[in-house]
Order: structure tokens, then C-alpha cells, then sequence
């Protein structure tokens, strides 16, 4: 049973009927132990609104976004149903439980939704400065792309270091991106990835799109351009500079 009651039905029924939809799974089961303080960073306050609402808001209004899903810590669970009934979030669909696990929070949204030509966005919630236009460029990457990945050109120079902390490799920049959010998938490909990485004892990982790289590696990931704005709230700091940049006119 979803958050607005729908009874499931069967996967027959759903995968010959039901039209492909674009949908955002929002990430929210972060602890933020790096924040400091016992309430999670997706849930602290930014300009009079906590940091999951002004995520939920930019899918909420992007026309392309037919459906959401909020996955997050079972003991907040009765929170989010309520901001998202309160703020009037209309495309959220389900709240559902996450685990221990990052993955274990993709699974769950995998787990709900089970057309297999469906489009899926995995999006930090703790990444509110997501842009429509980042959102369009994902979408309508997945026209050609099974995988969609999205960042920003590394500005710093990365180093390789073996165990002894020497040096052992300096990759050129030009080859070197930072990730962000959203991370696109059509579900039948993000769920074959992780059929596979389940069944590896030595299975590892931090993120979907490695998933699919590591798992399924004849599988091209295209990279969409991000944007610097598009911080991921991790640190107090982080929560100032969300501050002025909410208070800057949109691009």
C-alpha cells in the first residue's frame, strides 16, 4: 500500500498497462554525523524551510517529473508524511523505510516501483540546489542512455597514493569529474546492476552509477553536466552558504 493508499497490483497487469513515468527517488536516510547534533541534515531548517523541502520543491514543479518517492530513516518516517501533506507535495507517492546501507535505500524505491521501461532519478535530499535544468538534461539523456550520471569538471589536482602515503599516480584533470545528483537510470538496467552486485560477497559501493560501471561494464554512463551550486549539505558551513544561495534569483 502506498502513502496515498493505492492497493499494488500485479506486475503483469502493471508492466502491460502502466505508461512509462519519469520518477524521483529523494535519498534521505543520511544520519549526518558529519553535521553534528542529533537531528539529520535533511531536516534542519534553511530559510524557514527544512532542507528535503526545498529538494521536494524542484521536482514538485519540474512539468517532467510525473511521480516521487521520499526514502528515509524508519523513525522519521511520520515526519516526512507530514511536511509532505502539509507543504502540499502532491507528486510524492510513497515515503518509504531505508536501511543501514546506502543501496539499501535504492532497493527500497526498486522494490515499489517495478515497470521496467520506467525512468528513475536517484537524488540526494541534502542536494536542494538541484536545477530544473539539470533534471531536463537527465531525462532527456535517458532517450538514448540507459545510465545517466551527473558532474562538474575537477578544478584541483588529484593524487594517487599507494599505502606507504607516496605518490604513484597524478591523473589528468581533463579525465577527472566530481559527482553529483541526480543519477539516472531506466529501471530494468539499475536493477539487473544490482541483482549482480547482490550477489557478490565482496560487494562495495557509494553510489548507483558505480553499480551499473562496475557490474554491468559494457553499459555506457553518460555524464551530464552539473553545476557548482549544486552543493551536497554535509558540513555547517554548508548550510550558510545554502542560505545565500537561496536568497540569489534562480538561473
Amino acid at each position: 500500500m502506498s502513502f496515498y493508499g493505492k492497493k499494488s497490483i500485479s506486475s503483469q497487469y502493471y508492466q502491460t498497462f502502466h505508461p512509462v513515468m519519469n520518477i524521483a527517488i529523494i535519498l534521505a536516510g543520511g544520519s549526518g554525523s558529519r553535521m553534528g547534533g542529533d537531528v539529520p541534515k535533511q531536516f534542519l531548517k534553511v530559510g524557514g524551510k527544512m532542507v528535503i523541502e526545498h529538494t521536494l520543491s524542484v521536482f514538485e514543479q519540474h512539468p517532467q517529473i510525473d511521480e516521487i518517492a521520499v526514502v528515509t530513516r524508519a523513525d522519521y518516517i511520520d515526519m516526512v508524511k507530514e511536511l509532505v501533506e502539509v507543504g502540499e507535495y502532491r507528486k510524492v507517492r510513497h515515503v518509504l523505510p531505508g536501511g543501514r546501507e546506502r543501496y539499501d535505500s535504492s532497493l527500497a524505491a526498486l522494490a515499489v516501483y517495478t515497470c521496467d521501461d520506467d525512468n528513475l532519478l536517484f537524488h540526494d535530499a541534502v542536494r536542494p540546489m538541484v536545477t530544473h535544468r539539470m533534471i531536463t538534461d537527465c531525462l532527456e539523456a535517458l532517450s538514448t542512455y540507459n545510465a545517466v550520471g551527473v558532474a562538474v569538471p575537477t578544478t584541483d589536482t588529484i593524487l594517487r597514493v599507494n599505502e606507504a602515503g607516496c605518490i604513484v599516480e597524478i591523473p589528468p584533470r581533463s579525465e577527472l569529474r566530481n559527482a553529483q545528483t541526480p543519477q539516472g537510470f531506466r529501471r530494468k538496467t539499475i536493477r539487473r546492476a544490482y541483482d549482480l552486485a547482490l550477489a557478490d560477497p565482496a560487494f562495495v559501493t557509494t553510489d548507483d552509477c558505480g553499480v551499473v560501471c562496475k557490474y554491468l561494464p559494457d553499459e555506457p554512463v553518460f555524464v551530464v553536466a552539473g553545476d557548482a551550486s549544486n552543493i551536497k549539505v554535509t558540513y555547517p558551513q554548508d548550510l550558510l552558504m545554502l542560505e545565500q544561495k537561496l536568497h540569489l534569483p534562480q538561473q
